[in-house]
């Protein structure tokens, strides 16, 4: 049960009354009384909290960063006017806003109460319990419970660079002769026959083709297409460390984002595997449209682990999902202790038999640290820049010479630079 300040002020004027009018305790047994009959009033005329039935949406999904608005449905299936406020409660990193609703409902009504959430980190926040204060038509006194109406809330990864994929799509199109004439030599997927003209390599001509023709035939190619991309999230601690506004791990979603967007849009079919010592999201043998949400959904609840990253353990089930050669994309760190402990024991049996491209995000204030020269302090932190610059830059010279591609870029340099790499191997039919 709950009292209002009506009761409150009723309690005033009995005090008074007693005071002035009755000073003894008839006079106060009468006051007691009187308040006591307007509360048993205000709880006999609300009726029952059961009869307010509430639903919602059981998930709703939106962009962080963004605002949405959820709905909360109440029914009043009772026989009585209701009366009060309700409380829908989300927490805190929800940033809900306008949560606070008046209710005045008639039997057998139905609202729709809304609030606005505006998530600012990716990942599912669970609806809290929904409050509901009800009073009497008197307004002195009521009854208050707590409702839990099951929701999820997702947010999904920002996507930053999803102005970057039509243009990347455009100039694999391109590159795949979509819009333009296939250039001979250009790839190695078989595209179509055109006549020999004079400066042709002589190995591109299809003798059997010819003898069929009235002229000599050459085969012209293409990148190929309908490849495997297995894209491998390191989610250890290692991911957790802070560049820029975000952590690693935040930079590594955005460039896969954009890379799986890429490849889909490419006809290769993708797989995702997060890992630190277990599974903790996949993707497997997704390609088209479907990709880009499939990715953006189980993506959105991966947090960084502060647990070792079992290298073994994702070599094995890398290895177990890709049965055929493709290309692997590793997100992970380049400092001396990962790549000599972690990367190297398994990176040998990785590269035998697929096209590996290591990717890993550098920290931009360590590269301006490195620069800056104008105080005693300046050039102690500078040369701590230069050596971490230096043993990043060792670790990629062991890594190519092992015949394994690397990219380290700034986060907001990442997704763009690994979308060109990927561009580059389809050009090159490295893939």
């Amino acid at each position: 049960m709950v009292v209002t300040g009506r009761l409150a002020a009723a309690a005033v004027l009995a005090a008074l009354f007693v005071t002035l009018a009755l000073p003894s305790w008839l006079g106060v047994l009468i006051a007691t009384l009187v308040l006591v009959a307007l509360i048993a009033v205000d709880l006999l005329a609300l009726g029952s909290p059961g009869a307010l039935e509430l639903s919602r949406e059981p998930l709703t999904t939106v962009r962080s960063g963004r605002g949405i608005e959820v709905e909360l449905a109440v029914l009043n299936a009772g026989t009585r006017r209701m009366r009060g406020t309700l409380w829908d409660d989300w927490p805190p990193s929800a940033h809900a806003r306008h949560r606070t609703h008046a209710l005045n409902l008639p039997p057998n009504t139905r609202i729709r109460l809304r609030t606005e959430l505006t998530p600012d980190y990716h990942g599912d926040r669970a609806a809290g319990p929904v409050t509901l204060r009800l009073l009497g038509p008197l307004g002195v006194a009521g009854r208050q419970v707590r409702r839990q109406v099951p929701a999820r809330l997702r947010a999904l990864p920002p996507f930053r660079s999803e102005r970057l994929l039509a243009s990347k799509v455009k100039q694999l199109q391109h590159l795949e002769g979509r819009n333009t004439t296939t250039i001979r030599g250009q790839g190695t997927e078989f595209d179509s026959f055109r006549e020999y003209v004079a400066g042709d390599d002589v190995r591109t001509i299809d003798w059997r083709a010819t003898a069929r023709a009235d002229d000599v035939l050459v085969r012209t190619w293409r990148p190929e297409r309908n490849r495997h991309v297995v894209m491998l999230l390191d989610t250890g601690r290692v991911s957790a460390g802070r560049v820029g506004a975000g952590t690693r791990l935040d930079a590594t979603i955005e460039a896969s984002l954009l890379l799986g967007g890429l490849a889909a849009a490419g006809g290769d079919s993708v797989d995702l595997l997060a890992y630190d010592r277990r599974v903790r999201t996949e993707v497997r043998g997704i390609g088209g449209k479907r990709l880009q949400v499939k990715l953006m959904h189980a993506l959105a609840g991966l947090a960084p682990e502060l647990v070792d990253t079992d290298y073994q353990g994702l070599l094995r089930a890398t290895l177990q999902r890709a049965r055929r050669r493709s290309l692997v994309v590793w997100f992970t760190h380049l400092d001396a202790a990962t790549v000599q402990e972690g990367l190297l024991p398994v990176l040998p049996v990785l590269a035998e038999r697929h096209r590996v491209l290591v990717v890993s995000v550098t920290d931009p204030e360590v590269a301006a640290a490195a620069t800056r020269r104008t105080g005693l302090d300046d050039l102690y932190a500078a040369a701590a820049a230069e050596n971490v610059i230096a043993e990043h830059a060792v670790a990629r010279e062991t890594l190519r010479r092992m015949g394994v591609r690397v990219i380290a870029a700034a986060p907001d340099r990442l997704p763009e630079a690994l979308a060109d790499e990927y561009l580059e191997l389809k050009r090159t039919g490295a893939l």
